[in-house]
């Protein structure tokens, strides 16, 4: 070769090569595009839209929420996928199916240092495969206006809703379709035990309760301390229900139109739980959600969004729950593993006594 045309296109490798060489040099200062997260979660979930913003932002993720049905049907498909899992958590198994999710193995291990805040009565999991989240009470709600107008005292005892006083006022879900229903039943369960509370739903019964499938039909068509207009002035619902009858009133109202009964035993406690699934490929993105969750603005948002109460003490509540709402002293709970060997059996159960 001429040393002109070895000159000529040595400058063009050189040329070349300096190029390469900025081009990784401007790929290496170039952000990575944000890796996505899936969160699988059931029907009910809500959160702030900045919150996740921020999040996303401060992680370099974009967090995408994949809604699967009920508590129930969400945990089905996360079990049925657990070989191939189709999200990197999950959030809302509560305690009436969390040891169902926990014997299918689904969850990662993960004890996020904001768990030293949190209440020893929430955390149900001692692997810390679920991490407890927010938890709410289901309790019997009633139509305030009802009762004064009547002069008619409170139940202040699950027994009493037997008494002829009270014939034909109570609404409830059904537990087979229904998460407040199987709440109320399980309520029944810790009060009366495995051998009596089967006779007091016979008494129920004999006294006009009145059973619909879903929370929304017993609520907004069955409740009169919602619609007005409804037949039974007292509902299985939530002792959030009070505060959201005022948040979500169409005319500012002075005070909560419904209130909850917090008798001893009167009430059941859910606690609903997060975990990271098996087989995630981004452990360590998952472990900050999960931490994202604990932490007081995530805690902060979920009164208001999904009208649960937080798990971390340090989260304030928002001034209605403070004003409007309720917590029993001492909720009815069952160990989860009890609730989980005997939950179908009860229902049918139930079912047998009840609607046929």
């Amino acid at each position: 070769m001429h040393s002109h045309a070895k000159r000529k296109y040595g400058l063009k490798i050189t040329t070349w090569l300096a190029v390469i060489f900025l081009i990784a040099g401007l790929t290496a200062c170039a952000p990575s595009q944000p890796r996505t997260l899936t969160v699988m979660t059931h029907d009910s979930f809500a959160v702030s839209e900045d919150l996740i913003k921020q999040f996303d932002a401060q992680n370099n993720v974009t967090v995408v929420f994949l809604k699967s049905g009920d508590a129930g049907e969400a945990l089905n498909r996360a079990i049925l996928s657990k070989d191939s899992p189709q999200a990197d958590v999950f959030y809302g198994v509560d305690n009436t199916f969390l040891t169902r999710a926990l014997d299918a193995d689904i969850f990662e291990p993960y004890a996020s240092p904001l768990l030293a805040n949190i209440s020893a009565e929430f955390k149900l999991d001692p692997q810390n495969q679920a991490l407890p989240v927010d938890y709410g009470d289901v309790c019997l709600n009633y139509d305030k206006a009802y009762f004064t107008d009547k002069n008619l005292p409170l139940p202040a005892s699950l027994e009493d809703l037997t008494n002829p006083e009270y014939k034909s006022l109570l609404v409830v879900e059904n537990p087979a379709t229904s998460s407040p229903g199987l709440a109320f039943l399980l309520a029944s369960i810790a009060h009366f035990g495995v051998d009596g509370y089967l006779d007091y739903w016979k008494a129920l019964r004999d006294n006009g309760v009145m059973v619909v499938n879903d929370w929304n039909t017993a609520y907004y068509t069955q409740f009169s301390g919602s619609s007005g207009h409804g037949p039974q002035p007292m509902v299985v619902s939530y002792a959030s229900s009070p505060p959201a009858e005022v948040i979500y009133a169409t005319q500012p109202l002075e005070e909560a139109p419904t209130a909850s009964v917090v008798a001893a035993g009167t009430c059941f406690r859910q606690i609903e739980f997060v975990g990271i699934l098996k087989g995630t490929q981004n452990e360590k993105l998952a472990k900050a959600f999960v931490d994202f969750m604990l932490s007081v603005p995530f805690q902060e948002d979920m009164p208001l969004q999904m009208f649960v109460y937080p798990v971390n003490p340090d989260a304030k509540l928002p001034d209605a729950f403070a004003q409007y709402a309720q917590v029993p002293e001492q909720p009815a709970t069952l160990d989860p593993g009890v609730i989980s060997e005997n939950r179908d059996q009860w229902i049918e159960a139930w079912t047998q006594v009840v609607l046929r």
